[in-house]
């Protein structure tokens, strides 16, 4: 989501087949470009590799701008033929922007500044909406928030969450995460958020 002036990109990190999770802690954020720009995917794992290396390729092609990187690769995500099977979604975001990218065609902007793909989109789409509405929290806090109260509701997110900023650092003036009553957020890479250790 975008808020202010700051981007913050969170995804959770289950990865099941069927019923069955395998794996609780994937990184499904990445960053772009020396940092400049965030990517996250949802959907077949390897397909979603492929699709960032190709962005990133396009990125580097149009010396990081953003837009024109996003459609150049959904343009060649639609109409390769290899690329077309390609099961995945993709949110890209720099300072300014954040799109939703996918093999139909796709290059949105959402008019909110908040998007999210995946089996848990709509809840953690709704719980953003009602933070934003009702609480001053930065945007990187807001997506924390949404990203547990999604895990608490949809078996396919778990609470182990990366979350990546672009753009400034805010600070919480009102409704602090202390005011809510919620643990101090953390960026995790490979451990729960609420700070217990990862199982085997």
């Amino acid at each position: 989501m975008k808020r202010g002036d700051q981007i913050a990109l969170a995804g959770d990190g289950q990865v099941t087949i069927g019923d069955v999770v395998l794996k609780q802690s994937a990184r499904k954020i990445r960053t772009l470009y020396d940092g400049q720009v965030l990517a996250g995917f949802a959907g077949a794992v390897a397909d979603a590799l492929t699709l960032f290396a190709k962005f990133e390729t396009q990125l580097v092609s149009w010396d990081g701008n953003l837009r024109r990187s996003a459609v150049e690769l959904t343009k060649e995500w639609r109409s390769d033929r290899f690329l077309r099977r390609l099961e995945a979604q993709l949110i890209v975001a720099d300072a300014e922007s954040i799109l939703l990218l996918s093999g139909e065609g796709d290059v949105i902007e959402p008019d909110d500044g908040i998007v999210a793909i995946g089996a848990g989109a709509p809840y953690a789409t709704a719980a953003a909406k009602a933070l934003v509405r009702h609480t001053g929290l930065s945007a990187r806090d807001v997506v924390l928030r949404a990203m547990e109260i999604t895990a608490e509701i949809c078996i396919f997110t778990n609470e182990y969450l990366t979350i990546e900023t672009v753009g400034a650092v805010e600070s919480d003036d009102v409704d602090s995460v202390d005011e809510l009553t919620l643990e101090p957020s953390v960026t995790t890479q490979g451990r729960d958020i609420t700070g217990k250790e990862e199982g085997a």
